[in-house]
C-alpha cells in the first residue's frame, strides 16, 4: 500500500522513556509523565516516581491514521499533589519514516515555551501496512538465486603430472655400494704397494711396428746386393771368395 492510503490504518507508539530532561524540583526528584496526541486522540503514560532527568515507562499506545496527519505532539510533564503540574518540555514526532519503511526507533527533541533545549523522548514507532523494500518485484519474476558452486578442498590429492610447470630431472646413476673402493684408472698395470701410480718403463708397451722381413734367427740385416756366383765363365775368382775380381786395365 502507498503512504497516499493511510485513512483507517493503526499505527503503534511505544514510549520508551526521556533522557536529560529540565529538572523542575528544587529539593525533590521530579516526577515526570508523557502526553501523546494525535488528531483528537491523546494518551497518557503511567507517572514515574522519582524519575528525575531519566523516567523509564516502556508503554504502547495504538492510532487509528489519518489521511494528511503525518505527525504526533508530545508534552511531558511533572506531576505536583498540591499544586498545577510543572510543564518540562513539548516536541513533535514525524511519521514519513514510518509509514514508508514500517519501522522507526528515534529520540525526538523536546523544548521549553522559549525554545530552549528540554532533554528528549524517545518512541518506537510500528506501522505493518507499509511497503517493505525489496518485494515490488513483478509476481512472474522470481527473485535471483546466486548459484552455489562447489569448492574443492585443499591439499585433497596431487596435482596431475602433465601440470608441472618445469620437466622432471633424470634418476640418477645408482652409488656403487659400500665397503668397495673405486676402480683405479690405472687399471692395465699390476697394483702398486706404495699407493702412487706405476712407473711408465716398468713394462714396455707392445708393438706397434710390423715384423721385420728378414728371419728372426738372423742378428743382421742380409746385404743391400745379392753375392755374385760362385764360378763364373768371364771373371776368374778373386784371392778372397765372395768378392769382385779388380778391374781390368
Amino acid at each position: 500500500m502507498s503512504i497516499t492510503g493511510i485513512q483507517g490504518q493503526l499505527l503503534e507508539a511505544t514510549v520508551v522513556g526521556c533522557n536529560k530532561l529540565k529538572d523542575t524540583e528544587w529539593i525533590s526528584r521530579q516526577d515526570p509523565y508523557v502526553c501523546v496526541e494525535y488528531g483528537s486522540t491523546k494518551f497518557r503514560t503511567r507517572t514515574c516516581t522519582d524519575g528525575g532527568k531519566n523516567p523509564t515507562f516502556q508503554e504502547k499506545f495504538v492510532f487509528t491514521l489519518i489521511e494528511g496527519l503525518r505527525e504526533l505532539n508530545i508534552v511531558v510533564w511533572n506531576s505536583n499533589t498540591l499544586t498545577y503540574d510543572d510543564f518540562i518540555g513539548s516536541g513533535k514526532v514525524q511519521l514519513q519514516k514510518v509509514i514508508s519503511q514500517g519501522f522507526d526507533d528515534t529520540a525526538w527533541p523536546l523544548q521549553t515555551k522559549t525554545g530552549r533545549y528540554a532533554g528528549e523522548v524517545r518512541l518506537i514507532l510500528h506501522y505493518s501496512n507499509a511497503i517493505k523494500p525489496g518485494t515490488s518485484f513483478a509476481p512472474s519474476a522470481p527473485p535471483y538465486v546466486t548459484p552455489s558452486i562447489p569448492q574443492a578442498p585443499l591439499y585433497s590429492t596431487a596435482p596431475p603430472a602433465h601440470a608441472a610447470p618445469y620437466p622432471m630431472p633424470a634418476p640418477a646413476a645408482p652409488c656403487a655400494p659400500q665397503g668397495y673402493p673405486a676402480p683405479s684408472p690405472y687399471s692395465s698395470y699390476p697394483p702398486n704397494s706404495a699407493g702412487y701410480p706405476p712407473s711408465p718403463y716398468s713394462s714396455p708397451p707392445p708393438a706397434a711396428y710390423p715384423p721385420p722381413p728378414y728371419p728372426p734367427t738372423s742378428g743382421y740385416p742380409p746385404p743391400p746386393y745379392p753375392p755374385p756366383p760362385q764360378s763364373s765363365s768371364y771373371y776368374p775368382p778373386g784371392p778372397y771368395p765372395g768378392m769382385y775380381p779388380p778391374p781390368p786395365y
